[in-house]
């Protein structure tokens, strides 16, 4: 199966973003397939635990902002590089892993998140 890499990349985005800004259902129904996995062990796995998580999220933290800093595809994964702004100002840079299936639809999850400190030893930004 050759997979769309260019469409995978968008519908990553558009999935993260559609979530991450409180419409998780909505998300889940159009970008994701028939099975969810999910290695995040904060979030439940399937749909519901995902839908669950970020419904949640948006009820505790309504003002928050994203940016994809960059997006990278290869064969059927997708991985995801944001900067992340929450309430406080608290500044967080998270890296996302989402698998596709062959009809063009996420069916596994991986990430990681790291809050960026006050200070650094270098000039260099995490991103």
């Amino acid at each position: 199966m050759i997979h769309n890499l260019a469409a995978n990349k968008q519908n990553a985005i558009d999935f993260y973003r559609t979530a991450y800004l409180g419409d998780p259902a909505k998300a889940v129904a159009l970008y994701v397939g028939d099975k969810y996995i999910q290695h995040n062990p904060a979030v439940k796995d399937g749909k519901q635990g995902f839908i669950d998580y970020f419904t949640e999220m948006a009820e505790d933290y309504p003002v928050k902002s994203i940016e994809f800093v960059r997006a990278i595809s290869q064969g059927d994964l997708v991985a995801l590089h944001t900067h992340q702004t929450w309430p406080d100002n608290m500044q967080y840079i998270t890296m996302d892993f989402f698998r596709f299936d062959d009809t063009g639809k996420i069916v596994e999850h991986w990430d990681s998140i790291q809050e960026i400190p006050a200070e650094s030893k270098n000039n260099n930004t995490m991103y």
